[in-house]
């Protein structure tokens, strides 16, 4: 047997507690609940500009339907950890909210991303409650009134979004030549269209309808042409979060079956909000309904199956 050295043995006894700190600080990040039994906080990952989905009170407050969801899945987790829990809000983009949520930065993301297979491999998303469709806004004096009139405009969509992708992909989109424009987030495309740098502004219809009716003239815009896509959008958590994945499932299922999801849902989508106290105006769809109806994490492309 080979007698390892003082010395030796020493830096490895260091690696080694290294390594057992190094794994059970990462079990910690992905274990919410243990997490948040140490920290007293969960962080919440939020939009600026999400429409009625996620958005800005400013002062670091923030609102919306699928924030508000985040909220009684929260209250769930204080009860789970035995202790009162400290929200902290996380800002995220189209283009960072995957890695934070990865990273451990955020632990609940509660914004409006497409649950899509692709992001599947990255992140699990809880069951659905919110069924988008994908339009087009422009300004109400333009003459486009579809996807064929884009051939030879300038078209806005958010740097890391699914949007224009969509648009390429329709069938009538086929021999239409527009030229993509970016904006770093939906406000930012937004102004790209009010600005006049862009001809239209493809994305989410709650976004489009939150940012025109938050706009300085509202009547300045319109919502035009084809329904591009129907996506469910869901809310984020890691993949390997299995307790806050099941917290988060069961917590929507129990909203669904009391009638609070239908409450909450009014509450943001037809009815005044703040803080300019607009309505959106966006009746439930059959879509959104039936999500409720068959509550699931599906991704969009099984919606799509013909």
């Amino acid at each position: 047997m080979k007698i390892l050295s003082p010395i030796t043995t020493l830096v490895l006894s260091a690696a080694l507690i290294a390594t057992i700190g190094t794994g059970a600080a990462n079990a910690q990040a992905n274990d919410t609940l243990a997490k948040a039994k140490t920290s007293g906080t969960i962080t919440m990952g939020v939009r600026d500009s999400s429409g009625a989905l996620s958005y800005t009170l400013g002062d670091g407050k923030y609102a919306g339907f699928h924030v508000e969801i985040c909220q009684h899945i929260i209250a769930a987790a204080e009860k789970a950890a035995g202790r009162k829990l400290e929200t902290k809000y996380q800002l995220v983009t189209s283009q960072n909210r995957i890695p934070l949520v990865q990273n451990g930065t955020v632990d609940i993301e509660c914004g409006s991303t497409t649950n899509n297979a692709t992001r599947q491999k990255d992140v699990s998303f809880l069951s659905t409650v919110y069924m988008e469709q994908v339009r087009i806004a422009v300004k109400a004096k333009s003459s486009i009134t579809g996807i064929t009139q884009l051939n030879g405009k300038n078209v806005a969509t958010t740097t890391g979004t699914t949007s224009v992708q969509l648009l390429r992909k329709n069938e009538r989109a086929t021999g239409v030549d527009f030229k993509e424009i970016y904006g770093k987030d939906h406000a930012d495309s937004f102004l790209l269209l009010d600005s006049d740098r862009a001809d239209a502004f493809v994305m989410d219809a709650t976004i489009l309808i939150g940012n025109i009716m938050n706009s300085k003239n509202p009547a300045d815009f319109k919502i035009v042409g084809e329904v591009l896509s129907i996506e469910p959008i869901g809310i984020m958590v890691r993949k390997d979060d299995a307790w806050l994945k099941k917290t988060g499932d069961d917590t929507i299922a129990s909203l669904v079956k009391s009638g609070e999801m239908q409450k909450i849902y009014d509450k943001w989508f037809t009815k005044p909000i703040p803080p300019k106290n607009v309505n959106v105006n966006m009746a439930l769809t059959a879509e959104t309904k039936a999500a409720w109806a068959n509550l699931s994490d599906k991704p969009n492309e099984d919606y799509q199956k013909k």
